[in-house]
């Protein structure tokens, strides 16, 4: 799974290479330490124009389906295992209409041995941005007037598939990482052929997870309210003693 990761940068330095059209007002600040139900920048495909426009903007983590009664059901759905988004009603509308992508720097996992959980960070080896495939949805909030801005709740989830390599040595589940030259076939909205796009996106994962490095971090992390550049500096593996 992926539970905390972080955007060093601000969204907009992330993301040219996925040559974005319009960037939102309101993107989130650099962050070291994203959890479920933060705002983060995504990329989508709006097919309110044509052709589509590449935007990117600020959304909620955790996906909240357009017929949920509250946002509360994004805090369980911050991810979506990519062998059953076909399946699950509560995204499978979102990966045919709404895919998108996730920047980020890198992200955290913990890796669990001899009774003791150990946070890693991962990250590009050559300090370059990395992307998650991610779905979005539009909530409305009923209890809210037609002309109140904040009516409108865009949220996200990323998607994960089982771990390979030495990555599959830290925890079971890794993002489902997307090369930046596979995001245009991800995020076009207009594609029919939904299925063979996410096995692809699968089959590719592995390639862009062999170029990730790890290391230690403090445990610090496991606490939303720390939040800077120290939370991604290498510490040493806890002991049992410690």
């Amino acid at each position: 799974m992926c539970g905390r990761f972080v955007v060093a940068e601000a969204g907009s330095e992330l993301v040219g290479v996925l040559r974005v059209d319009v960037e939102g007002d309101d993107l989130p600040a650099p962050s070291y330490n994203i959890a479920p139900t933060d705002q983060a920048a995504i990329v989508l495909d709006s097919v309110k124009t044509e052709p589509p426009t590449r935007r990117l903007a600020s959304a909620r983590w955790g996906l909240v389906p357009s017929w949920a009664k509250d946002v509360s059901i994004g805090s369980r759905a911050f991810n979506a295992r990519a062998e059953e988004v076909e399946d699950k009603p509560l995204f499978r509308n979102a990966l045919i209409k709404h895919r998108a992508v996730v920047p980020a720097s890198g992200y955290y996992e913990w890796k669990t041995a001899e009774g003791l959980k150990t946070p890693h960070y991962i990250h590009p080896a050559d300090g370059s941005p990395m992307f998650f495939a991610g779905l979005y949805e539009w909530w409305k909030d009923p209890a809210l007037k037609d002309d109140d801005p904040a009516r409108w709740v865009l949220s996200f989830t990323i998607l994960t598939r089982d771990a390979i390599g030495h990555l599959g040595s830290i925890h079971d589940r890794m993002p489902l990482f997307l090369d930046p030259d596979f995001a245009d076939a991800w995020l076009d909205p207009t594609t029919e052929n939904v299925g063979d796009i996410l096995d692809a996106a699968v089959d590719a994962a592995p390639d862009v997870a062999e170029t990730l490095a790890d290391f230690t971090v403090s445990k610090a992390v496991g606490n939303v309210r720390n939040n800077g550049p120290e939370l991604i500096e290498p510490a040493e593996p806890p002991t049992l003693e410690g």
